[in-house]
């Protein structure tokens, strides 16, 4: 579990509305901050023409940063806006045809609290799952509640990394790093921190070493 533990780090999952021009500073204020793994663009009500806008303004911002930058649910345009990956939902275009679309791209799956849908992303391909949500979240309505515990399951049986989200704080996550997430996804404890995105970054990074006991 120590190797587990070593290598959790911060995913950052855009707002739901945004406008890229003006999101991109501060994104990028968000990134020189602290270490970040990656960037999920995640947009809802949004045509696919400025769906690739956002791509094109924001891509370079994390990618020059060598920080990987995903989309959400359109695996199709990962690949034709040059992105690093996507991310899927269990309502979302199915893993196993988003693995084909991608290639060698990263696939990332929603798996709320479900051993078995994590088993079956795995089988599909995914090169990561997702749990959640661990607390309560005001970005979306999360059908499920999943427990730390599952955390800690999937990373002593599987080497398949896994993402914690929902809800996750600064405050909160110290027992997600411990039962052995890789990643943890944030939306609002970095967008929404009263000091600012920098500010939200510079704290989880602080609260997941002090998780780690370092």
């Amino acid at each position: 579990m120590g190797d587990r533990e070593a290598r959790c780090r911060l995913y950052l999952v855009t707002p739901p509305t945004l406008d890229p021009a003006a999101f991109r500073d501060t994104l990028a204020s968000a990134l020189d901050a602290g270490d970040v793994a990656a960037v999920q663009l995640r947009l809802k009500g949004i045509d696919d023409d400025g769906l690739r806008r956002a791509i094109d303004v924001l891509r370079p911002v994390a990618q020059s940063r060598d920080v990987a930058f995903l989309i959400n649910d359109r695996p199709d345009l990962a690949v034709a806006q040059g992105c690093d990956g996507a991310h899927v939902g269990q309502s979302d275009t199915p893993a196993a045809v988003a693995r084909k679309l991608l290639g060698d791209l990263t696939l990332g799956v929603t798996c709320h609290a479900s051993r078995e849908l994590a088993f079956e992303a795995g089988e599909a391909g995914a090169d990561y799952v997702a749990f959640g949500a661990f607390f309560p979240t005001a970005t979306k309505d999360a059908p499920t509640r999943a427990d730390p515990e599952i955390l800690r399951w999937w990373s002593e049986l599987m080497e398949l990394p896994c993402v914690a989200i929902g809800g996750i704080t600064a405050a909160n996550c110290a027992p997600l790093v411990r039962a052995g997430a890789d990643f943890l996804a944030v939306i609002a404890a970095v967008w929404n921190h009263p000091e600012g995105p920098a500010a939200g970054v510079r704290a989880m990074n602080a609260a997941i070493a002090a998780a780690r006991g370092q």
